[in-house]
């Protein structure tokens, strides 16, 4: 293949090449949160499975009202930290570079350790019902709006958890902005219906997000990859659109780049999916004409479609996800024309644990 497979660096830093493995949701963490050995042996698979990078599954950041689901990782105390340093030496032990994703729920929250009240910009529950990947809550909360201070509580919880990170070994942090999550609820006017300097207009609805990566910037300085990732959609409503088009999504790109990220991480259901309310642009190609900025893709990447998708955006990291739950050695099977395998989502029931997977696998290798 081209240059998929080549040795790249992305935000400087040096990669076997240029696929990455997605943030997916695991729950598989110990009940306070602690990262474990189960954790760092599927960490380690992709690694040698081929991935150039890996990018954890969302971490929460705090402990308020962050945490999303029973049994999510967090990385906000030493134990935790500990933890993920085991993960993130074993994955550089075995050839990759890891990333860690920093989330908060807010309003997308099904479990929390730490209260019974899920916080967001307004109060506004998220379409749909929630994951039952991931939990067993039927219906979701109405959250409670944040106030001045709570916001300035998550943005200090993601910049300690930045620092954590960096201290854990990581090799760059993801701000999760994307999927129905905090950040991506502020730019969402079907739950910001604040009338304070965070809703409203674009600019104030962005206003959260810039100050979260400013934030993270400020916190581990200069020279270390800072990026974020974006969607319009949810992971229960995936076809809302910004009201701004293609526009507004290109001033979301433009004000993140400005604040101190490296690059977007953009995900939709497939990579060139038109998604505005105006035109045929996808959110691939409105970022990737932003100037300055780094760019991972995501959305419906696999074995036949991944090489025209590198050749059309030179440079960019491909993220896969679906293909990578079927096949954790999905880059080494491509490089050696190996048959590559379709997901079967039995393989995440009853819930989407490493540990069902694992059970999943081994009945069906029987």
């Amino acid at each position: 293949m081209s240059d998929i497979m080549k040795s790249a660096k992305f935000c400087e830093v040096a990669l076997p090449n240029r696929f990455a493995l997605a943030p997916m949701t695991r729950t598989s963490a110990d009940a306070d949160g602690t990262p474990n050995a189960l954790m760092a042996d599927h960490y380690e698979r992709y690694a040698r499975g081929g991935f150039g990078l890996l990018i954890t599954e969302g971490t929460y950041t705090d402990d308020k009202a962050s945490q999303g689901y029973a049994n999510q990782p967090g990385i906000i105390n030493e134990a935790q930290i500990e933890g993920w340093k085991v993960i993130v030496d074993r994955v550089h032990a075995a050839g990759s570079k890891i990333f860690t994703q920093l989330m908060h729920a807010g309003a997308q929250f099904q479990a929390n350790r730490f209260t019974d009240q899920p916080l967001g910009p307004s109060e506004v529950a998220p379409k749909g019902a929630p994951l039952g990947f991931y939990g067993d809550q039927q219906l979701w909360q109405i959250p409670g709006a944040m106030s001045e201070a709570d916001i300035q509580t998550a943005i200090d919880g993601f910049a300690q958890s930045a620092t954590n990170a960096k201290a854990a070994g990581f090799d760059g942090i993801e701000i999760h902005g994307a999927n129905g999550y905090l950040l991506n609820q502020f730019l969402s006017t079907h739950f910001n219906k604040r009338d304070d300097g965070y809703g409203g207009s674009l600019e104030k609805r962005l206003r959260l997000v810039v100050e979260v990566v400013r934030a993270v910037r400020k916190a581990v300085g200069d020279n270390y990859p800072v990026g974020i990732r974006l969607s319009q959609g949810t992971v229960t409503d995936p076809d809302y659109q910004l009201p701004e088009g293609a526009a507004g999504f290109r001033q979301i790109v433009e004000a993140v780049r400005d604040a101190g990220a490296d690059f977007v991480h953009t995900t939709d259901g497939e990579v060139n999916r038109p998604h505005f309310t105006d035109g045929d642009q996808s959110l691939a190609g409105v970022a990737a004409d932003v100037p300055g900025i780094g760019l991972i893709l995501n959305g419906g990447i696999d074995e036949t479609s991944c090489q025209e998708i590198a050749n059309q955006f030179p440079g960019a990291l491909l993220a896969v996800g679906k293909k990578a739950l079927a096949n954790p050695d999905f880059v080494q099977r491509l490089q050696d024309g190996k048959e590559i395998a379709d997901i079967n989502f039995e393989m995440l029931q009853p819930k989407a644990t490493i540990s069902n997977e694992l059970a999943w696998r081994k009945k069906n290798a029987a």
